[in-house]
């Protein structure tokens, strides 16, 4: 069986391709740099992380752009011996316009040096490449409407103002007339547009509804690729919107792919809400995760193989496939041979160097901009993928004023964060728990009352999670010892403080160093373990 999500922790917006008995799928990374994560499997059970492609200025620099812009909703496929990537740069979010930028990579390896990108369009966002089989491609994006009310070609939401196609070629570039090829239905927010061509027909899918609990994969078909396109049965081949109660949420964004054998699977970007403390509310630490289902075709549609738009939480394997999931593991690092681990990611710049560096045992970060940064700030971080888990590393750092600051973070984005801070307090090194509960524009910095004086020697640090609760604790030596009383865990969360609005990625908890005096104080950590709930 397969088990969803298959791709734990904030992996949102799935387009699966095949290449032989090979299967990749790409996921949004948003201001988490470098961009876009490419996972492999040949069994569609187990998966691993191959490349982060967009790892250098000249394909990605997002210095500036908000919490949750960046990169939206790759696109991966696979032709003319070369894979494409398609993506977007998102650089505003709030207010009535989107400046979301276009641009296509290649490479004829999948970990390879990916070329440096043609610009496209920006003229919305989640655009893709499909490939007929005539040997022409078309390039499709969702338009967006910044003009309101009353604008759009779909009422239900004006400023999702419907998918665009256009031929495009490496050499020649977008040519020909752009067509609005399709509206959507009355779910509105149509966007996610996927292409691909079935028994005479040009299929496509969109997601719609939103990226909260209104989700959904839509799915439409028409003979000509610009349309008209008519909609399916039941418009909706995946939605949870109608089971509040199932454990998996949010379905919706995904694309197809069939098995060598011609089994067909569908991924969808999911969610896996708790309650909060007061036992109330949903709360998606994990942010939107990746989910796949199995499919069959009846009379020219797709439907859900189990005969239901809720997708399962464990999903037959393709025919033959006898392996089961990994087990859960604690994952320990310390240093020891010099590199990064490839969970790790940092925030916006493509110029790393000036935020870490790794020696053999140990990574060194450079103290720069505050938490509050769009631009340099120090942070190492992985992300969160168990409801339940243990996180803990060791800092040696020195700092001589209460503007620098290392330690162990819990982390959302820059108004959503945890942190336990070696700083410096009343003429002494001394250890701080602050929180940032959920909007910076109201200056919500709050600091727990305890500041605890410690030695001049290395201190270790460790967070414990259960679901919507959290502690830190520290020691130098002996038992562990608590400080502070239990945060609240929840806002560390797409729903959490603001809610869902610029909320589009997952909770992360990594190693920080900050430092506002502008003398980048460095901080060196020599581990840092990720302990999930029941690891082995």
């Amino acid at each position: 069986m397969i088990s969803n999500p298959i791709l734990s922790g904030f992996r949102a917006d799935p387009s699966i391709c095949r290449v032989g008995s090979d299967y990749y799928i790409a996921v949004s990374t948003f201001e988490w740099y470098p961009g876009v994560e490419i996972h492999h499997s040949t069994d569609l059970v187990n998966w691993r992380l191959v490349v982060r492609p967009l790892n250098r200025a000249a394909l990605l620099d997002m210095r500036g752009n908000p919490d949750s812009c960046g990169i939206w909703a790759p696109c991966l496929s696979y032709a003319d011996g070369k894979f494409w990537l398609v993506y977007t740069d998102v650089k505003r979010l709030d207010g009535d316009f989107k400046d979301a930028h276009n641009y296509i990579t290649a490479c004829e390896t999948i970990d390879g040096d990916w070329c440096d990108p043609w610009y496209i369009n920006s003229s919305g966002f989640d655009p893709s490449l499909f490939h007929d089989d005539d040997g022409r491609k078309w390039f499709v994006n969702m338009q967006w409407n910044h003009r309101g009310a009353g604008t759009g070609v779909n009422p239900a939401h004006d400023s999702f103002d419907g998918i665009l196609l256009q031929e495009w070629s490496p050499e020649a570039g977008l040519t020909g007339p752009i067509t609005n090829i399709y509206a959507g239905t009355d779910r509105g927010l149509t966007e996610a547009p996927h292409l691909f061509k079935r028994g005479g027909y040009y299929y496509l899918t969109t997601a719609e509804g939103g990226t909260g609990y209104e989700h959904a994969v839509t799915l439409s078909r028409s003979r000509d690729i610009s349309g008209p396109y008519e909609d399916h049965p039941d418009k909706h081949v995946i939605t949870t919107k109608h089971a509040p109660d199932h454990p998996i949420q949010r379905t919706g964004h995904g694309q197809m792919v069939e098995t060598p054998e011609g089994e067909v699977y569908h991924t969808f970007l999911m969610g896996r809400p708790m309650t909060g403390l007061d036992g109330t509310g949903q709360y998606c630490p994990m942010g939107r995760e990746t989910g796949i289902e199995k499919c069959v075709w009846r009379d020219g549609w797709l439907y859900l193989e189990h005969g239901d738009q809720t997708p399962r939480v464990r999903v037959p394997a393709p025919k033959g496939i006898t392996t089961t999931p990994n087990a859960l593991q604690a994952i320990r690092h310390d240093f020891a041979d010099g590199t990064l681990p490839p969970e790790f990611q940092w925030l916006r710049t493509p110029d790393p160097e000036r935020l870490f560096r790794v020696e053999p045992g140990a990574v060194i970060l450079m103290g720069r901009e505050s938490w509050g940064s769009w631009f340099e700030q120090s942070l190492l971080a992985r992300r969160q993928e168990h409801h339940t888990y243990i996180a803990d590393t060791q800092v040696e750092f020195d700092p001589d004023t209460y503007q620098q600051a290392a330690g162990l973070l819990t982390y959302y984005n820059r108004g959503k964060f945890h942190g336990l801070t070696l700083t410096y307090e009343g003429g002494k090194r001394a250890l701080r728990v602050v929180s940032c509960a959920g909007d910076w524009s109201d200056g919500a910095l709050s600091w727990m009352p305890d500041i605890i004086p410690v030695a001049d020697r290395p201190v270790e640090m460790r967070v414990d999670v259960d679901h919507a609760a959290q502690q830190f604790l520290w020691r130098q030596g002996g038992d562990w010892q608590p400080i502070g009383a239990p945060l609240d865990a929840s806002i560390i969360s797409d729903e959490g403080g603001r809610g869902e609005h610029a909320s589009f990625t997952g909770a992360f908890v990594g190693m920080h160093c900050m430092d506002t005096s502008g003398r980048a104080s460095e901080a060196t950590f020599t581990r840092f373990n990720y302990i999930p709930g029941g690891a082995t």
